[in-house]
């Protein structure tokens, strides 16, 4: 197994109650709902988007947002329904579109955050998300 590095701390706020770990999907550009992802196996087909082809299915989801029609929360439910929603949601930019899915997906969500979220955790850091003490505990994959 790949050695961690020391835990970091994040603050936040958190939306949605509960617990979740696992390793991070991150990426800084918002994500669509129709259109966007593939509710059946949760992985992104928007053929622009950084995350194409990728799936977050049970992972920390680490991105700014939702972007697109008020259907969002819609196909994220669909994710929960399908088993392939993300494990939790950390999130930058709180909507009422993303307030929604949060609701409906039912998986740990925060935003608010003390830092930066995006230069704090990366693709496959292993993160424990508590959103009942607004916490984020990041363990970052060592290099090499």
């Amino acid at each position: 197994m790949e050695a961690l590095t020391t835990p970091r701390l994040i603050r936040g706020r958190g939306v949605v109650s509960g617990r979740a770990e696992g390793e991070a999907l991150v990426t800084t550009q918002t994500i669509s709902g129709w259109g966007g992802i593939n509710e059946r196996d949760g992985s992104i087909i928007e053929r622009r988007h950084e995350l194409v082809g990728q799936s977050f299915a049970g992972k920390i989801l680490v991105f700014p947002g939702a972007k697109g029609s008020s259907g969002w929360s819609a196909f994220f439910h669909m994710t929960r329904i399908n088993g392939v929603a993300p494990a939790a949601m950390l999130f930058t930019r709180m909507t009422t579109k993303m307030a929604l899915g949060a609701v409906v997906t039912r998986v740990p969500s925060m935003t608010d955050f003390d830092q930066d979220v995006f230069d704090t955790i990366r693709t496959g850091d292993i993160v424990s998300v508590d959103a009942d003490a607004g916490e984020v505990v990041i363990k970052h994959r060592a290099e090499g």
